[in-house]
């Protein structure tokens, strides 16, 4: 498998595209008493208030509101819940430094964009007490990542896109608990041999976690297992490979919050000392509004304390948009509302 898939086939797709294009696209007056007098004074009329009007949605410190998923705070909250119920536009963009025993010069540096979309699908339920199905497809934009060829130390740069990967875990109602379970896809939709594995893919997924009002804690592991080709005399090892998140967030006032969310990745096809890379990091997030729409703004960096000796990833800087968009499907597929 390539390098690079085992490094950011974790980023849990084309099809989701058409998502993006589809989502862009009182009381009566009443007059007041008047005073007892010999010649009544008319007074003004104020308006009753109205005892069915709606609750404003909560606020933050700076005014702004969702209507449904409630101020800035508490969508930036959510967004860092996997299992929520918020449809946004994860979109991550990286630059990454790579050594290895290949590479005697200065570290090689690439850049990508990861493109998600977040799309909970309710099953069953409301509120509290909803069933969801989440969908996390993941498609890697390659701008340029090195290549490490035959000739010692001599590399080269390709761009394009990655394989995509489609996580879908059905989440039961759990209270503060993180659940999630389901199956994990691994699709070829690289457009270079060195950007993928060129074969179908499927595995177990799962989320695991906890979260109160200050903070949120879990991991998000997706295993991939090889079941088809779309190359005939497929060359590469069949794929074998795991990409485990883990992540936690504090809440802050004014809808900020600090965190780390990196992803360790492992590849057992890979030869010794070449399998594993575990990063570290840290990360600072605001949610603002843009217009009415909440966007969370992430940026952090990553250190590998463990990498791929002969050439991996050894630090990246990313940067996170995340709009927030409308919901397509509102209502449960399968009722209990």
């Amino acid at each position: 498998m390539s390098r690079f898939c085992s490094e950011t086939s974790h980023r849990v797709g084309s099809a989701s595209l058409l998502v993006l294009a589809a989502v862009l696209a009182g009381g009566t007056a009443r007059a007041d008493d008047a005073p007892a007098e010999s010649t009544p004074v008319p007074q003004e009329s104020q308006p009753a208030a109205s005892p069915q009007a709606p609750a404003t949605a909560p606020k933050d410190d700076v005014g702004h509101a969702h209507p449904e998923h409630g101020s800035l705070a508490e969508v930036g909250a959510k967004l860092a819940d996997p299992t929520s119920n918020v449809w946004a536009l994860f979109t991550e963009f990286d630059l990454s430094f790579s050594d290895g025993d290949s590479n005697t010069g200065d570290p090689k540096i690439g850049g990508d964009m990861v493109f998600q979309p977040i799309l909970p699908v309710p099953l069953y339920g409301e509120g509290v007490h909803q069933w969801k199905m989440i969908n996390r497809p993941t498609l890697p934009i390659v701008f340029s990542t090195p290549i490490p060829t035959a000739a010692p130390n001599n590399f080269d740069h390709d761009g394009g896109l990655g394989d995509m990967t489609w996580p879908m875990l059905v989440s039961p109602p759990t209270g503060n608990w993180l659940l999630g379970l389901g199956p994990t896809w691994l699709i070829p939709t690289a457009t270079q041999k060195s950007l993928g594995n060129e074969q179908f893919g499927v595995g177990p997924t799962g989320i695991l976690g906890y979260k109160t009002k200050k903070i949120t804690l879990g991991v998000f592991p997706q295993y991939f297992f090889k079941i088809g080709s779309v190359a005939d005399g497929d060359e590469n090892p069949d794929a074998s490979f795991m990409n485990l998140l883990y992540f936690g967030f504090l809440n802050l006032p004014d809808a900020w919050q600090i965190g780390f969310n990196p992803t360790i990745t492992y590849n057992h096809r890979a030869p010794s000392g070449n399998k594993w890379n575990v990063p570290i990091g840290l990360v600072v997030a605001k949610t603002i509004a843009i217009g009415k729409r909440p966007v969370k703004f992430q940026f952090g960096f990553e250190y590998s304390v463990v990498s791929q000796r002969d050439f991996g990833r050894r630090f990246q800087v990313k940067l996170n948009v995340i709009p927030v968009i409308m919901g397509l499907i509102k209502n449960p597929i399968f009722g209990g509302g």
